[in-house]
């Protein structure tokens, strides 16, 4: 089993592929970035497989807000800890 983290992505990128996705994905992307984020929510409705959008209050598209990447940090480690085997 494998796992996805997403950091600001732009996962529409990926095309006709993303429905074909099996990893558990998570998204990440900052509340500022709103077009990211929109982005990000289109392609979540296409995602078959387990998935989560998780939007890190206040912080802008490189996450350089105070304590918004360790944020980022635990979100990935958090689903990492979840999808990936010990």
């Amino acid at each position: 089993m494998s796992a996805v983290v997403s950091r600001g992505g732009r996962v529409d990128l990926t095309g006709e592929r993303l429905p074909h996705l099996t990893a558990p994905t998570r998204l990440i992307v900052g509340e500022w970035d709103t077009d990211v984020l929109e982005l990000n929510r289109e392609s979540q409705r296409k995602l078959r497989c387990v998935n989560q959008l998780e939007v890190v209050a206040g912080a802008t598209h490189l996450f350089s807000e105070p304590g918004a990447l360790e944020r980022v940090a635990e979100l990935a480690r958090d689903w990492f800890r979840t999808h990936l085997p010990a």
